[in-house]
């Protein structure tokens, strides 16, 4: 997508904007704009292939590149933060927010590029990403945990929770009630609603998935008596209390999953038809009409991701 292009967002209330980054397929992966008092911010990044539809973005809505203030990173993984370093070279005087443990891969991606290599392998991961550009190290603010940040008199407070990534932070916007949860409060595309509201369910990710601390993640979230959510796959989601149940409930059931199959010989193959099978058999009950094809197109990242997170659970234990 070019600049001149027009990107898909959704105006949500307390100045805040969702922009589909395009990654991967539409409505699955956003950044949100913050804008107050004419200043902005972005949660979140998506891959440098996204950077032009958020300059996009400010551009329709009458924001300079210069009163871009911060750029806040839940985390580093790469379909959140992969084009954040290309979008820095396009904003003067933001400031990139990031976790203790998530900060140096910023300044040098070096490590951070090899471990999604070992995920997609060298020419997906090259389609996927491209370059990353490192960040500059005085341009970062690295957060202790509850710190608050003051973006143009909004108070916006990153607490850390692990269970999807130990370099993960959730950022509090008491302003809109809302909170930017990155991937630690699960994924929830909008194909999926129906008049039963959201489907959510978690993603593990690759390396570092651990129930207990997930488990955490969502009662930090829910303490904190937010309104809404806002994922960055796919932004706004409401209805809390069933959605935490069902995060819960889906952790267990995942893990459930993982032991069932933990001596299989043929172990990922027959995880991977699991989590299809259960994905199926949970939207059924969640009153989604569409077919088994397009439930399998939409999650297939997800059990391929999941799965080896499960995997990699079940190796360290």
């Amino acid at each position: 997508m070019t600049l001149g292009e027009q990107p898909r967002t959704t105006r949500l209330e307390g100045g805040i904007t969702a922009i589909d980054t395009d990654h991967l397929r539409p409505l699955f992966d956003a950044s949100h704009l913050i804008v107050e008092n004419d200043r902005a911010a972005f949660v979140d990044t998506g891959a440098n292939d996204s950077i032009p539809n958020l300059l996009a973005v400010l551009e329709k809505n009458n924001v300079d590149v210069a009163s871009v203030d911060y750029v806040f990173l839940t985390h580093v993984h790469l379909d959140h933060a992969g084009g954040a370093g290309l979008l820095m070279q396009k904003l003067p005087n933001a400031k990139a927010v990031l976790h203790p443990r998530g900060a140096p891969h910023m300044v040098d991606p070096k490590k951070l590029v090899r471990g999604a290599r070992a995920v997609y392998g060298e020419k997906r991961f090259a389609e996927l990403y491209g370059e990353i550009v490192p960040i500059d190290a005085d341009r970062i603010v690295v957060v202790d945990d509850e710190q608050s940040i003051d973006f143009a008199g909004r108070e916006m407070q990153c607490l850390f929770v692990e269970g999807h990534a130990r370099h993960h932070y959730v950022l509090n916007d008491p302003q809109s009630a809302g909170v930017f949860t990155g991937d630690s409060f699960g994924l929830s595309y909008r194909e999926f609603d129906t008049a039963a509201g959201e489907f959510i369910y978690p993603t593990t990710t690759p390396i570092n998935f651990d129930p207990p601390e997930a488990h955490k993640a969502i009662d930090r979230i829910m303490g904190l008596s937010p309104d809404k959510l806002y994922l960055t796959h796919y932004s706004e989601v409401c209805g809390l209390p069933k959605l935490a149940e069902d995060m819960h409930k889906r952790i267990d059931d995942f893990v459930a999953i993982a032991k069932n199959h933990a001596n299989d010989d043929s172990r990922t193959e027959n995880m991977h038809a699991s989590l299809y099978a259960y994905f199926q058999s949970e939207l059924d009950l969640h009153g989604f009409s569409g077919s088994v094809e397009q439930i399998n197109h939409i999650v297939e990242i997800d059990v391929v991701l999941n799965t080896m997170g499960l995997e990699f659970w079940l190796d360290h234990l």
